[in-house]
């Protein structure tokens, strides 16, 4: 039913909202970004360790909009992830979020290529995303898919809800749909408390469940997560958590973050721990350490890497 429900539901709310009323004047807005990020890494996959330069997700991208009345402002973005190191010609740009649509006060909806809303989920519980300690190693669920249709509610006494439908194109395989229902300001600006609950059905392979809480002890930042995951064949069951914590102390931030996902034949965990120091509003240094051991296919990896980001 909810998939059957949620593209008409979408194609009437665009239209509808389309139709609200001609602006006479409108307000464009263009912002250039990026981020560079690289790092000095040694890698140990588990036969051996060698050094490396890492181009951890440097990307570059486009967004903006414009106010098309009093009630609709259409937006877009057009972001790419750039390999600043190795890879070169046309190998040196590939796709991140991409997609047009509209956004008032009914929400947000568009349809392009988008990270689907249970891996948003997660918000900033992930303290080493695009480093080897991401939780994409380990867990299900990290997806940003095309053929997709997202919906953004507006905040009702802080909570939202959000809607991922995924067109699969092919008859074989079922359309996938991700929602998520989340409460508070992943930031912790305005609330004290974060907490969201999301699920995938036939995404990418995979059903998933997965429950998130953050908040704020002085100035130490704790998030869980917490999720349960298996193929849309009923194999690979498995269920897992996410603890991460972080402390500033004047330019330095400490972090540290522990995940294990536990399968029928083995666990796969994961240890990461590291510092960032701020040069400035957009530029920090950092090092860190990830560990993880697949009892599944027993093997021990060990990475230790120091870098430098630059945000523009």
């Amino acid at each position: 039913m909810t998939k059957t429900l949620f593209i008409p539901l979408a194609v009437s709310a665009l239209a509808f909202t389309a139709t609200a009323g001609a602006a006479e004047d409108e307000t464009f807005s263009f912002d250039f970004y990026g981020k560079l990020n690289l790092s000095l890494q040694s890698s140990d996959d588990g036969d051996g360790s060698e050094g490396e330069l890492v181009s951890n997700a440097s990307r570059v991208g486009i967004k903006g909009g414009a106010q098309l009345n009093s009630y609709i402002e259409a937006i877009y973005q057009l972001e790419w992830q750039v390999d600043v190191d190795d890879l070169g010609g046309s190998d040196n740009l590939s796709p991140r979020n991409q997609y047009v649509g509209l956004r008032g006060n009914f929400g947000e909806i568009t349809m392009g290529r988008r990270d689907t809303v249970l891996k948003t989920l997660q918000g900033n519980i992930d303290l080493f995303s695009d480093y080897e300690g991401d939780i994409k190693a380990i867990f299900a669920g990290e997806n940003r898919t095309k053929n997709t249709v997202s919906y953004y509610s507006p905040g009702f006494n802080e909570f939202r809800v959000a809607a991922s439908y995924i067109l699969s194109e092919d008859d074989m395989v079922d359309d996938g749909v991700s929602l998520a229902v989340t409460y508070g300001d992943d930031d912790l600006k305005r609330t004290n408390f974060y907490l969201g609950a999301a699920m995938d059905s036939e995404v990418q392979g995979y059903d998933s469940e997965r429950f998130v809480a953050s908040t704020r002890f002085e100035k130490t930042v704790v998030g869980l997560m917490y999720q349960q995951q298996e193929r849309v064949d009923g194999t690979a069951e498995a269920d897992g958590y996410v603890v991460s914590a972080k402390h500033p102390v004047g330019n330095f931030t400490y972090k540290v973050q522990y995940q294990m996902m536990d399968f029928t034949d083995g666990d796969e965990n994961s240890i990461a721990a590291g510092v960032d120091y701020k040069l400035g509003k957009n530029t920090k240094v950092f090092g860190w350490y990830t560990g993880r051991d697949l009892d599944n296919i027993d093997v021990e990896q060990r990475y230790f890497a120091i870098g430098l980001e630059h945000k523009f």
